[in-house]
């Protein structure tokens, strides 16, 4: 019974992760948004292979997690540890080379626009990614730091510090701003 509960949570998730990257893609949830989703999208692949990986950890299935992980990292250029939570909906707009390491918790909708590294530079913890945050490209985040919701991080910053709800963090070493367009943000 354990395992027809978790078959119906994991296709719960599928068709969850599916819907939200409609809408982070096209704006909507009809039914061709959907379909276009499931069966053109890297950033699908990419959630459906996580999932994936996720009930082969909780089975403890061995090998399954790391063959998927492989598979996942040499088809869509995108290296996710095994301890690393995705929200739903977590939209990759380019994956080649983003790397999410370690225990990274990663919320719902949040975009990213490739070549991102989320992990540690000193072994000192791993980052906590809020709800409908934008990473922008080539951004490192780094460390034990949060990312508040609805923030966006510049192409190319270094963050090294929490940013706060609704801001905008740039540079190397990041300097955080509070966002003035609110007038876009996913709710």
């Amino acid at each position: 019974m354990n395992f027809l509960k978790s078959k119906r949570s994991m296709i719960g998730a599928l068709v969850s992760d599916a819907m939200e990257l409609a809408r982070a893609a096209n704006g909507h949830t009809d039914a061709k948004s959907v379909a276009m989703v499931v069966l053109t999208s890297d950033s699908y692949r990419i959630t459906a292979l996580n999932r994936a990986r996720e009930a082969a950890l909780d089975y403890h299935i061995p090998l399954v997690n790391h063959v998927l992980r492989v598979a996942q990292t040499a088809v869509l250029g995108i290296e996710i540890g095994k301890d690393v939570t995705l929200g739903k909906g977590v939209y990759f707009v380019h994956s080649l080379g983003i790397v999410i390491g370690g225990d990274a918790r990663i919320g719902d909708r949040v975009r990213f626009y490739g070549n991102n590294t989320v992990g540690t530079a000193k072994d000192n913890g791993y980052p906590v990614i809020e709800d409908d945050v934008w990473i922008g490209a080539g951004a490192r985040i780094l460390g034990p730091v949060r990312v508040g919701a609805r923030s966006r991080i510049g192409a190319n910053a270094v963050v090294l510090q929490d940013v706060p709800p609704d801001s905008v963090a740039v540079g190397i070493p990041a300097r955080i701003f509070p966002r003035k367009d609110t007038d876009d943000v996913v709710l």
